[in-house]
């Protein structure tokens, strides 16, 4: 079995896969202040109760963007699971090429992303990836990254409107029934997914036609994409563990080479 990490900025999401399938995934928040014992017993706990030997971990594939919390992460997997620990970042040998004028600074999510995107859907695709940030990666059916958009997350988004006001509560980041809100809290979530989801569009929109690939395949992905997946309309999949997949590739690629 391989572990799969893909650490972000507020959550960190966890897959275990065997043999290319999902078995089991966890999203828990991301502390950099954790030490790398704490990581390696939340981890072994986690699978322990979900009914899985963490003794049965062969390797374990990470992407991350937050440094301090990587090394945490790789001391855990290793001292407390002694699985190898493949690191996924730009310099990592992956069947991708990133035409990008610093193809250094992708983020490993953004390159797990197009890797999975290469081998599940074989044609020009827009990685939408809903996380602290929202990301639109453009993936060419050859597998080359050509660079993308990074926009505000919607939990981003929301934080922001709550702390620059003063009376304005925080909101489930839901869909309101309706458009126009009647009370406070439902104005604010109708602004904040309806205003979300026609940027989105909009975007993907602008991407198609300056790319010039009206048929391009748009899959999102991340922790918000269930919440507006099914509300856009330029969206063709909503996939919320691409990153995972693309992680779990990326280690059986590295563990075979």
């Amino acid at each position: 079995m391989i572990l799969t990490l893909d650490v972000g900025n507020s959550e960190s999401v966890i897959g275990l896969f065997e043999r290319g399938e999902l078995l089991e995934h966890w999203r828990i928040s991301t502390h950099p202040a954790r030490t790398a014992d704490e990581l390696g017993l939340l981890l072994r706990s986690l699978l322990r109760e979900s009914g899985f030997d963490p003794d049965a971990i062969e390797a374990a594939a990470v992407a991350s963007v937050v440094p301090p919390v990587t090394r945490a992460f790789v001391a855990a997997i290793a001292d407390h699971m002694g699985a190898r620990v493949h690191l996924i970042d730009a310099r990592t040998s992956l069947p991708v090429r990133l035409d990008v004028e610093e193809p250094l600074s992708v983020g490993a999510d953004r390159i797990v992303n197009t890797l999975a995107a290469l081998q599940l859907f074989h044609t020009d695709t827009i990685a939408v990836d809903f996380g602290t940030a929202t990301t639109f990666d453009c993936i060419t059916a050859r597998g080359v990254f050509v660079g993308g958009v990074i926009a505000p997350g919607l939990a981003m988004s929301a934080e922001s409107l709550t702390r620059r006001t003063a009376v304005l509560p925080r909101v489930e980041l839901q869909p309101p029934p309706t458009v126009i809100g009647r009370r406070t809290d439902t104005a604010i979530r109708s602004g904040l997914v309806f205003g979300a989801i026609e940027s989105i569009d909009g975007i993907v929109r602008r991407i198609k036609a300056e790319w010039n690939r009206p048929d391009a395949y748009v899959v999102a992905t991340g922790g918000f994409s269930n919440v507006v997946g099914a509300h856009l309309a330029t969206v063709d999949e909503v996939e919320p563990y691409l990153t995972l997949y693309g992680l779990a590739m990326a280690g059986e690629l590295i563990a075979g080479s």
